[in-house]
């Protein structure tokens, strides 16, 4: 199992930036499907964005134009950079990994076996 940890969460005002990272051990980000999902209280854990083992990247709509998703092969760690945030984006936001370096979207949380604790995102109108 790999071990994941992310970190970069806090708190933004709407319009505002964050960058979050999940350093990543015991599996290699480039020969995997990883991906970004985000919980918020009382709503189901929803994927945000995937990108495979070729490099294609999914985004959801409602973060397209604004969030980017990336990985550092070397470093071994999988990245968002969260642009123009909204208080819609306030969440608790996981990383996570399938066993495989193929990506299904919309993505669903059982497909993948390896999480991170999370961190939290609190955006502020």
């Amino acid at each position: 199992q790999g071990q994941l940890v992310e970190s970069g969460g806090g708190s933004v005002q709407a319009g505002g930036s964050l960058r979050l990272s999940c350093a990543v051990s015991r599996l290699a980000v480039s020969t995997r499907c990883m991906a970004w999902f985000r919980q918020a209280p009382g709503k189901k854990r929803e994927g945000v964005a995937s990108i495979d083992g070729s490099g294609t990247t999914v985004y959801a709509d409602s973060v397209k134009g604004r969030f980017t998703i990336s990985r550092d092969n070397v470093e071994n760690t999988l990245l968002l950079q969260m642009n123009n945030v909204l208080p819609a984006d306030t969440s608790i936001y996981y990383c996570a990994a399938r066993d495989y370096a193929t990506c299904w979207w919309p993505a669903d949380p059982s497909d993948y076996t390896n999480w991170g604790q999370g961190t939290q995102v609190t955006v502020s109108s």
